[in-house]
C-alpha cells in the first residue's frame, strides 16, 4: 500500500509539472515519428524526382522538394532518427567518460584528482566547437566521428558534477561501512556512491542533450558531420542556405524540426530538475 501511495504521489507531481509533461509529450512524438518513419513518410528520403526540383509546398509535397527533387517531408521525418541516434550515442559517451573521471577524482583525491581535474578544466576552457573541429579533422568526416568528437569535448560538465557529489559522499557512513566489509574501491565507487548521484545525472543528461544535438548539427552544417544523401537536419539546412531566396522551405522545415526537438529536451530537463534534484530546483 505504501508503494502504491508513493507511485500515485510521484505521478501527481509529474502531472503538475507542466515543463516535464510538455517535454515528455514532445519527446514521445519524436520517438514515434522516428520509429514509424518507414510507414508515415510518403516517399523514400533519397528518391529523386529530377522533373520536380524546387517545388514549393503543395498537396503532393507538403514540405516541398529540394534541388534534386527529393521530398522534404520524408527527409525531415527520417532525420528524426538521426537526431535520436545523436542524442543516444553522444549522451552515452559523454556520460561514461564524465562519470568515470568524476568518480576517480572525487574518490581518490590527491594527485589523481589534480591530474584529471587539470584535464577536465582544459577541456572545459577550450571552445567546444573548435576542439570538436580539430578532433573531426583527425578522425575524418562522418556522423559517427562527429558524435565521438563532440563527446570527447563535452564530458567535462559531467565530470565536475560527479566529482563534487563524490567528494561529499565518500566519507559518509554507508561508504565507511562498505570499507569495513572489505569492499573494493571499484565496488565502493559504482555500488555505493554512483547510485546516489543518478538523480543528478539524469537531470544533467536531459539538459545537455540539446547541446549535443546542436553541436553535431553544426558539424553537419559545416560539411564535417553527416554526408549526402543523409537526411540529417544540419546537412539539409546547409544545403538550403545556398537557395534560401529561391526555396526557403529547404532550410525552414529542418530548422523547425531541430528547434522542436531541442525545445522538447530542454523542457524535459527543466521538469526533471524540479522533480529529482531539489537543490537545482528552478525559481
Amino acid at each position: 500500500m505504501e508503494n502504491n501511495s508513493k507511485w500515485k504521489e510521484t505521478l501527481n507531481e509529474c502531472r503538475k509539472n507542466k515543463s516535464f509533461m510538455i517535454g515528455l509529450i514532445i519527446l514521445i512524438s519524436i520517438c514515434l515519428v522516428a520509429a514509424l518513419a518507414g510507414v508515415i513518410a510518403p516517399y523514400d528520403y533519397a528518391e529523386q524526382y529530377v522533373g520536380e526540383r524546387f517545388m514549393a509546398p503543395c498537396a503532393k509535397y507538403p514540405f516541398g522538394t529540394d534541388q534534386l527533387g527529393r521530398d522534404m517531408l520524408s527527409r525531415v521525418i527520417y532525420g528524426s532518427r538521426t537526431a535520436l541516434w545523436v542524442a543516444f550515442l553522444g549522451g552515452s559517451l559523454e556520460l561514461i567518460i564524465g562519470v568515470v573521471v568524476g568518480l576517480l577524482c572525487g574518490f581518490f583525491g590527491k594527485w589523481v584528482d589534480k591530474v584529471l581535474l587539470f584535464m577536465t578544466d582544459v577541456t572545459w576552457c577550450i571552445p567546444g566547437t573548435i576542439l570538436a573541429l580539430a578532433v573531426v579533422t583527425i578522425l575524418g568526416k562522418g556522423l559517427t566521428n562527429s558524435i565521438i568528437a563532440i563527446s570527447l569535448v563535452a564530458w567535462a560538465s559531467y565530470a565536475r558534477t560527479v566529482r563534487a557529489k563524490t567528494l561529499s559522499l565518500r566519507n559518509m557512513a554507508f561508504v565507511e561501512t562498505g570499507k569495513a566489509f572489505g569492499e573494493s574501491n571499484v565496488a565502493l565507487m559504482f555500488r555505493y556512491i554512483l547510485p546516489n548521484i543518478v538523480p543528478s545525472l539524469i537531470v544533467l543528461v536531459s539538459l545537455n542533450l540539446p547541446g549535443t544535438i546542436m553541436s553535431t548539427t553544426t558539424l553537419s552544417f559545416l560539411g564535417l558531420g553527416s554526408q549526402p544523401p543523409s537526411p540529417d537536419w544540419g546537412l539539409a539546412i546547409s544545403d538550403g542556405i545556398s537557395n534560401i531566396t529561391r526555396a526557403p522551405w529547404l532550410s525552414l522545415y529542418p530548422g523547425l524540426a531541430l528547434v522542436y526537438t531541442t525545445f522538447g529536451f530542454n523542457l524535459l530537463g527543466e521538469g526533471l530538475r524540479d522533480l529529482l534534484d531539489p537543490h537545482m530546483k528552478s525559481q
